[in-house]
């Protein structure tokens, strides 16, 4: 018997036109792991929600076809009775979190299954060290960081121990650190033989599954082993999903091998006899310096900064450092290395508890909110944190009606701030009605209608798909080159190698490194002491001595 078992499986949400799903057939067996992929709106998470009975006991809409949990039909049981069978970490984490300690969200759950209270005693220690919070037990969650937080929810999920396991997106605020520690759970959990269905936007992740399942405006387009679906680099960039890096180059180098780890592309490479060319590399390297001298005058120092948080509780330890007018910087650095605290400071969110920092030569201290908003403008990792007005057009020019510009700059100014991120159709939409992608471009128009010189970016790209972290960095490289120094906050290091200019590198409140972007990532032993690790692309050209930041590099010196 199939643990999981979908046929013919439709669902419209109420007052919406088009079906969320549309005729899904899908069987899971038991102990198997599969992996759902899929852009943006693809029907992913609609499909988790229907495998513990959320839908449609919850989330009304039409729904037709037949979802069985082991046997048993999820329309004829009461979601409590499912969340005995299927535990569910959703994708919006922070909602699913509500306690007011570590260990009593993971108790939760086993208390309302009247687990006896010794057995849980010894159960959640096990599962806190399952996924890496390990002596975190009396801290608050609200404490936590984003990826903390994160481990936490798959904690609370696991701690029933139910069959079958359904992670929508459980790795998407973690850096590679913590994504390891979850896909190692992952593995851990397979040893005891639960079904796992687990959302992932990060195909390197989906090459250790067993099924692989692509899904595209609700329907499956495709489904089958890693090695059949990750091949096709075309179908996944079709869907919004990222290619492999190292089957994007061997296709583009003409060969049909695959390769879906960097040691595999390697020894394909070097059986063929193919090596980098010295002067085309050199050529990048030559581009590199001459950006660099290209740059103007300091825009923003930060001067032996230390930020505590209580005492003893060092967030920021002497950080120092210059950003140049047109500069890309990205800050890199494992959950909890002082990265948002550091950025926070760049326009007095926060305030130093020693040093300081200088926006156009002056202490932050010394400016108004004012002043400063019009010289660095904050984008949220979290855009509906920053959104609050009733249509887009409101939204974009809250800013500059605050700052009494007459109307008609006013006007214009937003404007130029809705053609710039590609929103003038917009105008009168709703903000919260729009895709999380559009409201990421509605929160940066807010703060370009301040025209600030620095932008500052908090994990851009977080939650986006593949097609919609293109189109955001695009438009952030876009900003950079009409003359904005740009910063930006990421866990994604595909996007800090391809992107940045130069990266920084955070560890425990302190700069680890702080230099152009290819030489931090040549550098594999200082991002694996930071908790983190260059993409594949820029692995592989470091066992050949050149370190390529993207696959159109790298396909340019072969």
């Amino acid at each position: 018997m199939s643990a999981v078992r979908v046929r013919d499986l439709s669902f419209t949400y109420r007052d919406t036109p088009s079906p969320a799903l549309s005729g899904i057939n899908l069987d899971v067996e038991s102990g198997q792991w599969l992996m759902l992929i899929g852009e943006a709106g693809a029907g992913k998470s609609t499909l988790c929600r229907c495998l513990n009975g959320l839908i449609p006991k919850f989330q009304k809409g039409a729904f037709r076809g037949s979802v069985s949990i082991a046997g048993q039909e999820t329309v004829q049981r009461q979601v409590w009775e499912m969340a005995r069978t299927v535990g569910m970490v959703f994708r919006d984490f922070e909602a699913q979190l509500f306690s007011t300690r570590v260990d009593l969200e993971v108790a939760f759950a086993l208390e309302n299954m009247g687990v006896p209270p010794r057995e849980m005693r010894e159960r959640i220690p096990q599962m806190l060290a399952l996924v890496g919070l390990k002596g975190f037990e009396k801290r608050p969650p609200a404490s936590l960081s984003g990826g903390e937080k994160q481990r936490l929810a798959i904690a609370s999920a696991l701690a029933s121990q139910p069959p079958v396991v359904v992670m929508d997106e459980p790795t998407s605020d973690l850096d590679p650190v913590g994504k390891k520690q979850v896909m190692n759970v992952t593995r851990q959990l397979r040893e005891d033989k639960p079904t796992l269905i687990m959302v992932e936007h990060d195909t390197e992740e989906a090459v250790q599954a067993d099924t692989v399942a692509v899904l595209s405006q609700g329907r499956l387009v495709r489904q089958g082993s890693p090695c059949d679906v990750l091949r096709d680099s075309g179908l996944l960039e079709e869907n919004g999903v990222a290619p492999l890096q190292t089957m994007q180059l061997m296709s583009a180098l003409g060969i049909e091998q695959p390769a879906f780890t960097v040691e595999q592309a390697h020894e394909s490479l070097r059986a063929r006899g193919i090596s980098p060319h010295p002067q085309a590399f050199q050529r990048l390297q030559e581009m590199d310096r001459a950006r660099e001298r290209a740059y103007g005058e300091p825009v923003l120092e930060v001067e032996s900064l230390v930020y505590r948080y209580g005492p003893g509780q060092d967030a920021l330890a002497g950080v120092t450092l210059k950003v140049r007018r047109g500069e890309f910087v990205a800050i890199v650095g494992a959950n909890g290395s002082g990265k948002t605290t550091l950025a926070q400071h760049m326009n007095r969110l926060l305030e130093p508890s020693e040093g300081q920092v200088l926006v156009a030569g002056e202490d932050t201290r010394k400016q108004t909110l004012s002043a400063l908003a019009q010289k660095v403008g904050y984008v949220f990792q979290n855009p509906d944190h920053q959104l609050f007005a009733p249509t887009v057009t409101e939204e974009v020019a809250f800013g500059p009606t605050n700052f009494g510009l007459p109307q008609g700059d006013v006007e214009s100014r937003v404007a130029a701030a809705l053609q710039a991120v590609g929103m003038e159709h917009a105008r009168e939409s709703d903000p919260f009605a729009l895709t999380k992608g559009d409201r990421e471009r509605v929160a940066v128009a807010s703060i370009l209608a301040a025209r600030p010189h620095v932008l500052v970016f908090d994990e851009p790209t977080t939650g986006l798909d593949y097609r919609q972290t293109r189109n955001m960095m695009g438009l952030v490289t876009r900003l950079n080159q009409a003359g904005h120094t740009i910063i930006i906050i990421t866990h994604s290091m595909w996007v800090a190698a391809e992107y940045a200019h130069r990266v920084i590198v955070m560890q425990a409140g302190k700069i680890r490194a702080d230099a152009p972007a290819r030489e931090v990532f040549a550098r594999d032993d200082l991002l694996a002491a930071a908790g983190l690790a260059a993409p594949p692309v820029a692995r592989l050209g470091n066992t050949m001595g050149c370190c390529f930041l993207s696959v159109e590099e790298a396909r340019s010196c072969f």
